[in-house]
């Protein structure tokens, strides 16, 4: 499986594959301190339609202009609820996402940075980043921030949490597609985003049998592909997702070839 996942690697991740995915947001920043902001914002909102997904977080950066860091440092509640107030993804509307943004604005006041904020959850004995993951969703939704513990589930409570895994992915990991650029935190800590699609594709290959997609089945599915990555385990996250949205690749292919082998 190793050979065939590597091969599925280099054929699938790159960049001309990405479209359309909220992570083509963040390309568009080259300084961190703007990146992890707008990463924040757009793994929030990845939930639902793709199409819809994409006219939302462009909405929401619309607002916060080239440089999202400075302007949520700069901007007032007020300005946000104004500048935010008829927006709608799904269920989230604009008081959310100005507690999100405000949230965020807190921890980096706080600590200089999201990235900073995150690293200072980490200790010496964790061996993912699930315990850390629990304490940056406080961070930001503490009293008087985030209105919507949706937007930032908390692992706590058994959450996959794949949007912040999300997250975590594009800014920890570097390569082709992800932009990376936090330090301090080690891909070989991060939990692979589990949704409906990665669970299908983990119990078809055997990584899972576990039928609920909560922390527990993210965190075997994550132990697996360690096996075949143990520095990266998210390695094949999203080249593995593009698996039933190419049209020129399938599910089914991919294990047909596998039993070929």
């Amino acid at each position: 499986m190793r050979e065939a996942l590597e091969e599925l690697y280099v054929d699938y991740n790159r960049r001309a594959f990405v479209h359309p995915d909220p992570l083509e947001f963040l390309y568009k920043y080259r300084g961190v301190r703007d990146r992890e902001v707008v990463g924040l914002v757009a793994s929030s909102l990845a939930y639902g339609r793709v199409a819809q997904i994409l006219r939302s977080v462009e909405v929401v950066l619309d607002v916060l202009g080239k440089h999202p860091a400075d302007f949520i440092a700069a901007a007032s509640r007020k300005d946000l609820e104004r500048e935010l107030s008829g927006f709608k993804h799904r269920f989230t509307t604009g008081p959310e996402v100005v507690g999100l943004l405000t949230g965020a604005r807190g921890a980096i006041e706080k600590h200089g940075s999201l990235n900073k904020c995150f690293a200072a959850g980490l200790t010496r004995e964790d061996d993912s980043v699930v315990q850390a993951l629990e304490k940056f969703a406080v961070e930001i939704t503490g009293p008087g921030a985030c209105t919507c513990d949706f937007l930032l589930p908390s692992s706590g409570k058994g959450s996959a949490c794949k949007r912040l895994n999300l997250y975590l992915r594009w800014m920890v990991r570097r390569d082709d597609v992800d932009p990376g650029g936090w330090k301090g935190v080690s891909p070989a800590m991060l939990v692979v985003p589990l949704d409906t699609h990665m669970h299908q594709t983990a119990l078809a290959l055997g990584l899972t049998s576990r039928k609920p997609a909560d922390l527990r089945t993210a965190l075997e599915i994550t132990a697996g592909f360690r096996e075949f990555a143990p520095k990266d385990p998210v390695k094949y996250d999203f080249s593995l997702t593009r698996l039933g949205i190419r049209e020129e690749t399938s599910l089914d292919e991919f294990l047909s070839n596998l039993d070929e082998r």
